[in-house]
């Protein structure tokens, strides 16, 4: 049952990346200059609305960026999901109907960001990594930059696809007290299931990890080296997105801006205290990685070590036989044994009587 389990994580692990990411030397550029960096894609923008408050729910999976800023009401709360940031013109648009300063709109369409929080006058600019399990099981990163104006949250994701539906189901279906609470309440719904997806990867890692110690243990095979270099690359990469995030997400626990409210801090202490618990199981993670790599290779030291001493008993026990056999392999014409009748027969008695021996005392020793 271990064997088949590791096999199927060994096919889906070793993988290779589906998409290159696209570096831009941006040296001798001016500041806010607008350039995408990241994945190529051909993804049109897309953006997606949800306008609402206690009484009332609107919802638009094709606003236009000209329809966003007109949607923007004082009587209610809008999220603005745009997705596709391969498409400059319409971000820096968006940008600029919304009053957002150049350089957060180049952080945006720069994808390689760590997690992160900028306060400015009129808006909150928070960026933190999206990891999800691929349909290989690999892990795959998106960047997720989020606005927090007054009434409303724009968030930004490289493509299609998300972790967010349990938060449009609560804004649907009226769960909880998310519409009658203000916007940071939703960036805080936002963030914390980005954060409570964590735990999903760190659950599969744990999976992947024990499976792969006990087949390790069973029967090395050089497949494993690659699976446990494969996993250590990975949270490598998980650290890098998730440690950041304590500092961003402690900030505003404790910020004193008026765009977070101070019954909503309190929330913010449990993302906090998410994220840290799984950046302690990532931390364990990695030094058990570590151990696996050590018990590979004294696993192997061992199984060389049992082939080693195998064919040493095997040498050990003929080179006595060979000394036999060499004696009485000589051409002398007066050795006393080549005329005795039952000589051929007391040689062979001779032989397999040291056999014997031999193979008693390694069994007392306990070599085999």
């Amino acid at each position: 049952m271990a064997s088949s389990k590791l096999k199927n994580v060994k096919n889906i692990r070793l993988r290779k990346p589906k998409l290159r990411k696209k570096r831009i030397n941006k040296t001798g550029m001016p500041p806010g200059t607008l350039i995408y960096q990241g994945a190529e894609r051909t993804d049109p923008l897309r953006i997606h609305t949800l306008s609402y408050n206690e009484g009332l729910l609107e919802e638009d999976d094709s606003s236009t960026v000209d329809e966003c800023f007109a949607l923007k009401k004082a009587d209610r709360k809008t999220w603005f999901n745009v997705t596709g940031l391969n498409d400059v013109g319409s971000i820096e648009k968006l940008g600029e109907n919304f009053g957002i300063h150049r350089l957060v709109l180049e952080d945006i369409l720069n994808t390689e960001h760590t997690p992160k929080i900028e306060v400015y006058e009129d808006y909150l600019f928070f960026t933190l990594k999206m990891i999800t399990l691929g349909e290989d099981k690999g892990i795959e990163s998106e960047q997720v930059s989020i606005i927090l104006g007054d009434n409303y949250v724009i968030s930004f994701q490289e493509k299609e696809g998300d972790v967010f539906d349990p938060v449009r189901e609560r804004l649907r279906g009226q769960k909880g007290k998310i519409r009658a609470r203000g916007a940071d309440y939703l960036l805080y719904a936002l963030v914390d299931v980005i954060a409570d997806n964590y735990f999903v990867i760190i659950d599969a890692y744990g999976d992947i990890l024990e499976e792969l110690e006990d087949e390790i243990f069973m029967e090395p095979r050089e497949d494993h080296l690659q699976v446990v270099q494969q996993s250590k690359r990975d949270l490598i990469k998980l650290r890098k997105s998730v440690f950041p995030l304590r500092e961003a997400v402690l900030f505003l626990e404790r910020s004193d801006t008026k765009l977070v409210k101070a019954e909503t801090a309190p929330f913010f202490r449990d993302v906090y205290d998410h994220v840290l618990h799984v950046t302690e199981s990532i931390e364990s993670f990695r030094e058990l990685n570590t151990g696996l790599k050590d018990i590979y290779l004294s696993r192997l030291s061992m199984k060389m070590n049992e082939v080693m001493q195998t064919l040493t008993i095997i040498a050990t026990i003929f080179i006595p036989l060979t000394f036999v056999a060499g004696v009485y392999g000589m051409n002398f014409e007066n050795m006393p044994e080549l005329g005795w009748k039952y000589g051929y027969l007391a040689v062979w008695i001779v032989m397999l009587a040291i056999t014997t021996l031999l193979i008693f005392y390694f069994r007392r020793k306990r070599w085999f």
